[in-house]
This record gives C-alpha cells, structure tokens and sequence, in this order.
C-alpha cells in the first residue's frame, strides 16, 4: 500500500474576533478532523489556515501548536474578500501523507461553514463532542505557548 499526499479540508466559523473563540473553533475543528482520519502529526507534511479577512485576533495555526503539531510546518493567511461571502470563518488545508485513497477522506465542516458544503456535513452527538473536548483539553494542558 503507497503513500501519498492528500487535502484534507475543513471550516468553521465564529460569532467574534476574539482570540479565544478564533482559538476554541480552530481546536474543535481540528480535532474532529484528526478524530475522523485518524491523523497523526507526524504523517502532516504541512497545514495552510486561512481567515475571512474580518477575524484578525488570533493565528488559527496557534490552535494546531495547541494540539500538539510543534514539528508540522504551519501558514496563516486572509482569504480573498468576495462579496456576500460567508464571514467570520476560518478554513484549514491539511496536507497529509497517508495511504487513504480521497474517497475515504473525510472533511469537516462546522456552524455556518455547513453552508459551504452540505455534502461534507458531520453531525456529533453530545456524548461525541464531550469526548473531543476532554481530547482537546489534555493536550491543552501540556501546551506551553
């Protein structure tokens, strides 16, 4: 079985520009997409996150140190202001080395970024998100940025 590189893609959005919720919903989405592919950092060769040009409290790749992705090369950018686009959102493009075939990706789309692709919905019950936000909350506390 060979491996490759493949995107793996994901949004959310916010209701603020604040840090803390950029960092929050970056952390969830994150989280949800490494759960759902079984991503390991070692296996990313590089993550591009990208902001609607109205969020600027906080770098979204913050959260992947957060996780744990110290080694992973990491990009923030704003994204081309289109009008009557969705705002207050934030994309993520995770390169990475795995042997899934594309059809076996699974991305993430969360809150309003549902809008984006309704095709790539994931619906967690609360027993899921309760899981994801103790995952989240342990690797928070080794975090020391």
């Amino acid at each position: 079985m060979s491996v490759i590189c493949r995107g793996v893609r994901g949004a959310t959005t916010v209701t603020r520009d604040e840090r803390e919720e950029i960092l929050k919903a970056t952390r969830e989405l994150l989280a949800l997409m490494i759960h759902l592919n079984d991503i390991q950092p070692e296996e990313v060769a590089s993550a591009i996150f990208t902001t609607t040009p109205d969020l600027r409290a906080a770098f979204p790749a913050t959260a992947a140190r957060q996780l744990g992705w110290l080694d992973v090369p990491l990009m923030c950018s704003h994204e081309i202001e289109v009008p009557g686009a969705l705002g207050m959102c934030i994309r993520v493009l995770i390169h990475w080395n795995t042997a899934k075939s594309q059809r076996e990706i699974q991305h993430v789309y969360l809150k309003e970024a549902q809008t984006l692709r309704p095709d790539k919905t994931v619906v967690l019950s609360n027993v899921d998100m309760e899981e994801l936000n103790r995952w989240i909350e342990e690797h928070l506390k080794t975090w020391r940025g």
